[in-house]
């Protein structure tokens, strides 16, 4: 279903508003992502800087990818729809689930943020992977450890790792009264399965530019996450 026409939104002043973000919506915050560049993330392989193997084989250049990524995501600011997001909460309970690894929804206004893929301002342990610290935009550095003594590494989920967050998100998808998909194609799983989570009669929309997958039920608004947020929060009643 396209936005030919504004859609109204019927929400009671309580409900909970879930909403599911991906690249797209950091990307008006001038972050890249690498599936817009054939595979390529800031000009590396995503095999060279996104996995235990690349971090195994060559740590310092993983180090430095994360370093540059901090220093790039402090240097951004929350765009219009992370701030939309975040000024529904005075109206709303709101729960932000996003595949981003960046800090922007909390910059925002947003307060109940679930990270399904990590968080680049946070650093753990690369053997206790229970040991996660708070490390703001610093670097990390070989011989940066925990205090266990191991090297810390990033607090991402790199590609072959399990998504430890993905049972919780899908507990609060459980118990949406509206789904919100801002900027991802739900083309990546496991995270695209969260839809399927919803109550059959819970409304879906998709905001994005492209062709995102199917979604059955779903009011799709074919517009970038700043334009097509303010769209969609025009039409709550």
């Amino acid at each position: 279903m396209a936005s030919s026409t504004r859609a109204r939104f019927s929400t009671e002043m309580r409900d909970h508003i879930v909403v599911l973000t991906g690249a797209g919506i950091s990307a008006e915050s001038g972050l890249s992502t690498f599936r817009d560049n054939g595979g390529l993330w800031e000009q590396h392989s995503v095999y060279d800087v996104a996995t235990p193997e690349a971090f195994e084989r060559n740590q310092e250049l993983v180090l430095r990818f994360y370093n540059e990524r901090r220093r790039q995501l402090q240097a951004a600011r929350p765009n219009q729809a992370h701030r939309l997001l975040g000024e529904l909460e005075e109206r709303y309970r709101v729960t932000v689930v996003t595949q981003n690894v960046d800090d922007l929804h909390e910059r925002g206004g947003s307060s109940r943020v679930i990270h399904l893929h990590g968080e680049l301002t946070k650093a753990r342990s690369s053997r206790f992977p229970e040991l996660v610290y708070d490390i703001g935009y610093r670097d990390i550095s070989p011989g940066d450890t925990c205090d266990e003594g191991a090297q810390l590494r990033p607090h991402i989920v790199w590609f072959g790792e399990e998504v430890p967050m993905l049972e919780k998100a899908a507990e609060v998808v459980r118990t949406a009264d509206h789904l919100l998909i801002v900027g991802t194609s739900l083309q990546v799983y496991p995270a695209a399965g969260l839809v399927y989570e919803t109550g059959f009669d819970v409304p879906i929309t998709v905001i994005d530019p492209g062709e995102p997958a199917s979604v059955s039920r779903a009011w799709v608004i074919r517009k970038g996450a700043c334009e097509g947020v303010a769209e969609w929060v025009a039409g709550l009643r």
